[in-house]
């Protein structure tokens, strides 16, 4: 659905600059953006995608990765389509790498969505499988409602956004899982098609600076962004800038898209990486895409006991007692109550 969009102004002639995300855009009358989401049309911006899903469910909020946020819970998923990146490995390219007039998808109003959450059993709704960032007007609206009603906001996102942006749909985001692709420039610029990984960086800090939930997930790819030092300085950061307590996710790479001729992950990639992490202070790491590990379950960093136990995303028990470790007292980093 076309909308007038926000965060854009005019520039020469008809043209107009979008001030949605650090790619700043500029776009001649009759063009689109990057994302194939936003459009010139006679010197004005419009999204092409307000209200435009192309998939939607419940899931369980550990899918997102999300494991100390409302654990236990159902999440309504919505997705649209296109992305600010180009990344080469992307789960969801068929998604992601495309415009709306090229896929499937549905009108739904952001009163259906939130009427569908509640229908569906669902604690929350997460924006997520494309990149939400560039159906931002859609996200606004649905997340003021998703608010009145009593229902928690999820985005899984690049973080490759704005910040005037993300300031003004503050009040109504309760959690990010980011993505940090690499710790290092030029895989950004490889992969992702921007100059700098500065964005995200400033995305995950000011998260944290106002309060909100974040969980960071780093997809490990051989040979690309394996690199020790790089895993290193991207513990240390997390550790120094984010806070010890922020739970990690790192993820095992499986070739799809165009990224076919690179090897999975070596499951050693994952155990030095967890390693790394524990050894810089982190104190939740989780590995993911390797089911049936102990990279799965939630530890207290105190004493080691075993807190939660999850298989795939299914939580087998859960022993955390009023935010605190039964066996030492602990405090333990988890927002939202369990449900069984």
């Amino acid at each position: 659905m076309k909308k007038l969009a926000r965060f854009w102004k005019r520039i020469e002639g008809k043209k107009v600059k979008c001030q949605l995300c650090p790619r700043f855009c500029t776009i001649a009358e009759g063009k689109r953006g990057f994302c194939r989401g936003r459009e010139n049309e006679g010197g004005e911006l419009y999204t092409l995608i307000y209200g435009s899903i192309t998939a939607m469910g419940a899931d369980p909020i550990e899918k997102k990765p999300l494991y100390h946020f409302w654990p236990g819970s159902l999440v309504f998923s919505i997705s649209s389509v296109g992305c600010n990146f180009k990344c080469d490995f992307c789960q969801n390219w068929s998604l992601s790498q495309t415009g709306p007039e090229n896929i499937h998808h549905e009108e739904v109003s952001p009163e259906e969505v939130v009427e569908l959450t509640k229908q569906y059993g669902c604690r929350g709704i997460a924006f997520t499988y494309n990149e939400p960032t560039i159906w931002w007007e859609y996200c606004y609206d649905v997340s003021k409602l998703a608010k009145r009603e009593n229902l928690y906001t999820v985005y899984v996102t690049n973080g490759y956004m704005s910040l005037e942006a993300w300031q003004e749909i503050e009040p109504y985001i309760d959690a990010a899982n980011v993505d940090v692709k690499a710790f290092e420039d030029g895989f950004y610029k490889k992969f992702a098609g921007v100059p700098s990984m500065e964005p995200v960086i400033q995305t995950c800090e000011w998260f944290v600076e106002r309060g909100k939930h974040l969980e960071v997930t780093y997809l490990i790819i051989p040979g690309e962004n394996d690199d020790t030092e790089e895993i290193r300085n991207f513990c240390r950061w997390v550790v120094g800038k984010l806070g010890s307590e922020v739970p990690v996710h790192f993820s095992r790479f499986f070739p799809h898209y165009k990224l076919l001729a690179k090897p999975p992950t070596p499951l050693e990639s994952l155990e030095r990486a967890y390693k790394l992490a524990r050894d810089e202070g982190l104190k939740y790491v989780y590995l993911g895409n390797v089911p049936s590990t102990d990279g799965e379950n939630t530890y207290c960093p105190e004493c080691g006991e075993l807190l939660i136990e999850r298989v795939g995303f299914e939580i087998l028990r859960y022993r955390v007692k009023g935010g605190i470790c039964p066996n030492c007292g602990n405090k333990i980093e988890i927002r939202g109550a369990f449900k069984a």
